[in-house]
């Protein structure tokens, strides 16, 4: 009996950690409402988006990873709205936020930055080729561009669409709201997080810096919706900047000195690993 006991309690601390991924892919898709028929996208398998319901019909900002997720994004949007979906806009490129554009109807017009586009077709950070390259996956990527600003309408009133350079890739975009005063910026930024970048697509951790304060000087936005954080404001913003700025400084400091990276590497914690690389890379090119 007491043999019995044991391994079922083996069995029990075995399958928690199983238990408790199935529970977090589970998370049902939710609409948490931030505006005048402006809602963020949360929950399912992907990163955070958006949702905003217009007069003339629906634009979402970066799907989810899967078909269950985007129809239960669906459902839910059913639930507020009969109007179809006329856009959709993609942050950046990355899978957790346009892997589920192959589940929207084929009238749904995707729109992303230029470079966005080009990051859809690039190599995996291995060198895999990337699936978009599947002809029959041609329906679900961006087929409207733009390089500094663009302006949609689902509604008398304008949703903006801004560059302000590289950063986590070269392609990200700022979706603006400027009679809510709200801002997805899918994953310029990582609260709680090392943020990450994507140098084997562009990515620039300098360029990051530069572009984050070129958005809060050009946008007069109080809330930032991001693909992996609760929204935050601007002073946040700001002590992100300070912080990445605070590394780079740091970093610069040793390779003046001639550390080696894996001797920089030493000197943060394992989590910021991989942009303390990036970061010695760009210091390293730039000499």
């Amino acid at each position: 009996m007491k043999t019995l006991i044991k391994v079922t309690l083996f069995l029990i601390v075995l399958l928690i950690p199983f238990y408790a991924v199935a529970q977090q892919t589970a998370t049902p898709v939710s609409l948490f409402k931030m505006g005048d028929n402006l809602y963020e996208v949360r929950g399912g398998r992907g990163a955070n988006g958006g949702a905003f319901i217009g007069e003339y019909g629906v634009l979402l900002i970066d799907a989810k990873m899967d078909k269950q997720s985007m129809d239960q994004v669906m459902i839910e949007i059913r639930k507020l709205t009969d109007k179809p979906v006329k856009f959709m806009v993609n942050t950046h490129s990355d899978g957790d936020h346009v892997a589920g554009n192959q589940f929207l109807p084929e009238s749904v017009t995707i729109v992303a930055h230029e470079n966005c586009r080009k990051e859809f077709f690039h190599p995996g950070r291995s060198g895999e080729p990337s699936s978009w390259n599947d002809p029959e996956l041609a329906p679900y990527v961006p087929s409207v561009t733009f390089t500094d600003k663009m302006d949609l309408y689902v509604d008398p009133k304008k949703t903006e669409l801004w560059y302000f350079g590289k950063g986590h890739t070269t392609g990200d975009i700022v979706v603006y709201f400027p009679e809510d005063k709200i801002a997805f910026i899918g994953d310029q930024i990582f609260i709680g997080r090392t943020q990450l970048i994507h140098s084997y697509k562009g990515g620039n951790s300098f360029e990051h810096v530069e572009t984050l304060e070129k958005m809060l000087e050009t946008l007069d936005a109080e809330k930032f919706c991001s693909g992996h954080a609760e929204p935050i404001d601007r002073d946040m913003i700001r002590t992100h900047i300070t912080e990445m700025k605070d590394m780079q400084n740091k970093v610069s400091g040793y390779v003046n000195n001639n550390y080696t990276l894996e001797n920089i590497k030493k000197e943060f914690n394992e989590n910021q690993a991989g942009l303390v690389e990036s970061i010695y890379n760009e210091i390293t090119a730039a000499k």
